[in-house]
């Protein structure tokens, strides 16, 4: 039996109203009790999101329920940024499925230590994980899942509800956390694709880092890096000067051995501050010698065409979406951009996500932290 995917989506204050729009639309879409439920509901209804969660788990009867609040949800053909909403995502695979809760907590020797994640001994497979960015150091952590786990392959996001600690909710199952991360162990049976959109665009030349600590790059090709990186945008156009103007972003290469670099061959990173006085330049991201980079501008256009040419060669049946906050109607100027593409090119899959304060997915084989990203889960 194939894999079948349903998605709802209600804006009706009302949390009851909310429910029973959602779920009811789920099960017109499906015959069966789904094997896993995926929801997002807007910080509007967190006062009420026990009581919401309790009546999704008892009328729909996943085998794994996992979700959390978001500032903002994708559902369908639709992204509401701000106000009251509920989106579900079910799927039926007829397989099980593995419920993972995470803490972790800094060590004697300063190394992570990871406490939970049963389950994920089998090595490999999709991990769809939301956490809780104050509490969770998810880039340790997924190094740390690298080193002790394997070939597991890291798609979610960063809640972003909570505007105080404690103010965000992760839900998994009957349980709601404050802290940590919550997921589900996808197995790799199943074929998850999961894609990256940076949304940037190269400009100058790549350049390789002659001295560097830490995440502050001193020399590039020689010269000092502010040096190195005003020259690169002198060079540029009015138009695409005043984009540099709004934010820098730098691209790190993955794989070095590669003759030539383009779209999905970089890691993005912001470009955080330079110093005049010894030319230096800081990113958000440690960087050592030898490594190659190149400056990076976002601007919407680059932000399209990018998930455009990532999901060209692409079809789906169902996609969970994890969108950076700076996203949405204030990078693209129009509302639903990033829903109503997904909808188009994949043509109108069940969809649903939340915008994140930070968006977890691969790029050239490895599971990084990211922002200004759109992160996607696909299945087929």
């Amino acid at each position: 039996m194939k894999p079948r995917f349903a998605a709802a989506i209600s804006e009706h204050p009302l949390a009851t109203q909310a429910v029973g729009e959602t779920v009811g639309s789920i099960l017109e879409q499906l015959d069966d009790p789904p094997d896993l439920v995926v929801m997002f509901a807007t910080d509007a209804h967190t006062g009420v999101l026990e009581d919401m969660t309790r009546a999704v788990r008892t009328l729909l009867n996943p085998r794994v329920l996992v979700g959390s609040n978001a500032e903002s949800v994708l559902g369908g053909s639709q992204e509401v940024e701000h106000g009251p909403a509920l989106c579900l995502f079910a799927a039926r695979f007829d397989l099980d499925l593995q419920p993972i809760r995470l803490e972790a907590f800094p060590g004697p020797d300063g190394a992570v230590i990871v406490v939970g994640g049963t389950g994920l001994e089998s090595n490999e497979g999709t991990l769809l994980l939301l956490a809780d960015p104050a509490t969770f150091p998810v880039t340790e952590v997924i190094e740390h899942l690298g080193e002790v786990v394997g070939a597991i392959t890291v798609a979610g996001g960063m809640s972003a509800a909570g505007h105080r600690p404690g103010g965000n909710r992760l839900i998994l199952d009957d349980e709601r956390f404050t802290d940590g991360a919550v997921g589900v162990l996808l197995p790799p049976t199943l074929g998850v694709t999961t894609l990256v959109s940076q949304g940037c665009r190269p400009f100058g030349l790549p350049m390789v880092v002659t001295k560097a600590e830490g995440n502050v790059i001193y020399e590039l090709a020689g010269r000092p890096a502010l040096d190195r990186l005003m020259e690169q945008v002198g060079g540029l156009d009015t138009e695409t000067r005043a984009i540099a103007a709004k934010g820098l972003h730098v691209g790190l290469v993955i794989d070095e051995a590669r003759e030539h670099f383009g779209a999905g061959d970089f890691l993005v990173r912001g470009v955080m501050g330079a110093d005049k006085g010894n030319g230096a330049v800081a990113i958000g991201e440690p960087t050592e010698v030898g490594t190659t980079v190149q400056f990076h501008l976002r601007d919407p256009a680059r932000a399209e065409e990018d998930l455009r040419l990532l999901l060209a060669a692409q079809q789906a049946r169902g996609v969970l979406a994890f969108a950076c906050n700076g996203r949405g109607r204030r990078f693209f100027g129009t509302p639903n951009h990033d829903a109503e593409l997904l909808g188009e090119l994949l043509d109108a899959p069940a969809l649903a996500g939340m915008f994140c304060a930070g968006e977890l997915g691969p790029v050239g084989g490895r599971n990084f932290l990211h922002g200004f990203t759109t992160s996607l889960a696909l299945f087929s």
